[in-house]
């Protein structure tokens, strides 16, 4: 059980170095209060983890991957179009009004959506599939995601602190812009 535990912690938090939820967390962190950003992204790892661990493998029965990757990068764009032209109030935070939802769910949904046919998503399904211990590669796998996108929040809240606002706006929308673009355009290409 505790090697199956340290294999899931393992694989996933390496998977999720670099991934696009670490570029998530660093512009949430850089934008909304580092607690409200903590707790969404705990509480989206463990709904990410539960939902690849029990029925993720139904949904690539029903949807193709190459749909749901098409989806996640499409909200990727429209998140970064979001990032270039929300509206901040004087002190720097977005207005709660121009949110769909409090900062806390904006989060934890976008996170979720994000995992959508990711690889960890993918990684914690095989692996549960692969050792048939359910809880164990849960524990694991939610472990690990939620290390590698402390960093993650780390460097957001860092980075907020050190670089005007503006600044982080326009590289942060420019990322996910990027990302969402090259990632729809090989998912089609493939």
């Amino acid at each position: 059980m505790l090697q199956t535990i340290l294999t899931s912690f393992l694989l996933i938090f390496l998977a999720e170095m670099g991934d696009k939820t670490q570029l998530i967390a660093l512009s949430f962190a850089a934008r909304f209060k580092l607690k409200t950003v903590i707790f969404a992204i705990l509480a989206a790892t463990i709904l990410n983890n539960l939902f690849a661990t029990t029925v993720g493998s139904l949904i690539f029965k029903l949807a193709p991957s190459q749909t749901i990757r098409i989806i996640s990068y499409a909200i990727f764009i429209a998140f970064g179009l979001w990032t270039l032209f929300s509206s901040k109030n004087e002190d720097g935070k977005t207005k709660e009004s121009r949110l769909l939802f409090n900062p806390f769910i904006t989060v934890a949904v976008f996170f979720i959506i994000s995992e959508l046919g990711d690889k960890t998503q993918i990684s914690a399904m095989l692996l549960a599939i692969d050792s048939a211990a359910f809880f164990p590669v849960f524990i694991g796998a939610s472990a690990g995601m939620f290390a590698a996108n402390l960093i993650g929040i780390a460097a957001g809240a860092a980075l907020g602190k050190k670089f005007p606002l503006k600044t982080i706006k326009i590289i942060s929308a420019a990322m996910f812009i990027i990302i969402g673009i090259t990632g729809m355009v090989k998912t089609i290409a493939y």
